[in-house]
């Protein structure tokens, strides 16, 4: 009897073991989905559904762009509650941007010594009226990511140690693309809470009174001036 429930200890425990090394990831549906640990905000009124070009790469990073427009997608979508369409016609909105600046330091190093470096990038970003045009909201984030340039013991401090920090150098990159574009999510974010994407009301014109003339239907013209006569 002991062999059997020792036995199905260890059935259970490689189960566990082999999920765990997998990486299953459990959903849970209803009000408030999860994506890792962010909360998708719940917001009033119809979908902002968005079209996004492709951030235009103001800078000498070949490629950039690609990742980035992700990371603005992805954010926009879960922090901003944004419904991003592939076809322009289904869109009543507008998403572009650019990557408007990058910050790289210098990959040379010394033998035995490890120095902390920062790359910075600046993105913008608007939001526009497909029909009119109209600039409705744009903002421009900028955001930091460090990493350590040094040689290892199976680099050097040649050619290779350079290649090697390239690569650290451009992990650095993409952790400040997630960056900016969780702050411009958030940014986007708020405006939607003030209301800036809310059509306002069109305000009357002065001298003009809705008369209501039969059931269902109204009138919109002004009202004649009062004409005294004298009594007889």
């Amino acid at each position: 009897m002991n062999t059997h429930f020792y036995r199905a200890v260890l059935i259970l425990l490689a189960i566990t073991l082999t999920m765990a090394g997998c990486g299953y990831r459990f959903n849970v549906e209803g009000s408030g989905p999860m994506l890792g640990t962010a909360t998708v905000p719940e917001f009033e009124g119809p979908p902002m559904r968005m079209v996004l070009q492709p951030l235009e790469n103001r800078t000498f990073e070949a490629n950039l762009e690609y990742k980035y427009t992700e990371y603005i997608k992805d954010e926009f979508t879960v922090t901003g509650g944004a419904e991003i369409v592939q076809d322009a016609q289904d869109a009543d909105y507008i998403l572009k941007g650019a990557i408007e600046s990058v910050t790289l330091p210098t990959l040379t190093f010394t033998e035995n010594q490890t120095q902390e470096s920062r790359v910075t990038v600046n993105v913008k970003v608007q939001v526009n009226d497909r029909k009119t045009g109209k600039l409705l909201w744009q903002k421009a984030g900028t955001s930091s990511a460090e990493f350590f340039v040094g040689s290892s013991p199976n680099t050097g401090d040649g050619t290779a140690g350079i290649q090697f920090n390239r690569v650290l150098q451009d992990r650095a990159l993409e952790q400040a693309g997630q960056f900016v574009a969780e702050t411009l999510a958030d940014q986007f974010s708020f405006a939607r809470e003030q209301g800036v994407f809310t059509p306002k009301p069109a305000e009357p014109k002065p001298g003009v009174l809705d008369v209501p003339r039969s059931p269902g239907e109204r009138s919109s013209s002004p009202v004649p001036p009062a004409v005294l006569t004298p009594e007889r």
